[in-house]
């Protein structure tokens, strides 16, 4: 079962990538219910083995591709994100001191932080794209103007993906033109 998590979550990323077409040094941000992935109430069973199955899933694409990954804690720890230190440095993050576990930041958290070379948490970031994987609520996170994606991969585990880009705003009233590119 964890091996089938794994695919499904690398799956589900590169679904988003590709459809947010992000680019090398952008963040993108991932909340995850390991307890709604086992097929749980979000919160009621944290399990280290399937946040990692996913986190295993995830990372590895998005190292490849150069863009951060920001963790969601859960609303334990005010949903603060866990990201490498290097891109709290870039995006100028104030860093907070809290150290995700289990039943207080949650299982994909704490499997982040443990995995990163230089973890640590910021209070809230403005992601480029996001997949949220069993209703944790990443909108939070991401930049204006949210935009939902849909993508193949439904479900990890059993949790439901709901995934979104972001776009700029747009200004100017209706004499205004825009860039389609970036629509």
């Amino acid at each position: 079962m964890l091996e089938e998590i794994t695919k499904q979550a690398k799956l589900a990323v590169t679904q988003v990538l590709d459809a947010a077409k992000l680019e090398s040094g952008q963040l993108f941000v991932v909340g995850c219910s390991s307890s709604e992935v086992c097929g749980s109430k979000i919160g009621t069973n944290s399990s280290l083995e399937t946040a990692q199955a996913v986190f295993a899933g995830i990372y590895p694409v998005l190292q490849e591709r150069g863009i951060y990954l920001a963790a969601q804690c859960c609303e334990h720890l005010n949903r603060a994100i866990i990201i490498e230190q290097e891109a709290a440095r870039k995006f100028g993050y104030e860093e907070v001191n809290v150290v995700p576990q289990p039943k207080a930041g949650g299982s994909f958290a704490t499997t982040a932080y443990a995995a990163f070379d230089h973890p640590v948490a910021v209070e809230e970031v403005r992601a480029d794209a996001g997949l949220d994987i069993g209703g944790t609520l990443i909108g939070m996170h991401l930049k204006r103007v949210a935009v939902p994606i849909r993508i193949e991969t439904k479900r990890i585990g059993e949790a439901i993906v709901l995934c979104a880009r972001t776009r700029p705003k747009f200004i100017g009233g209706m004499r205004a033109h825009y860039d389609e590119s970036k629509m």
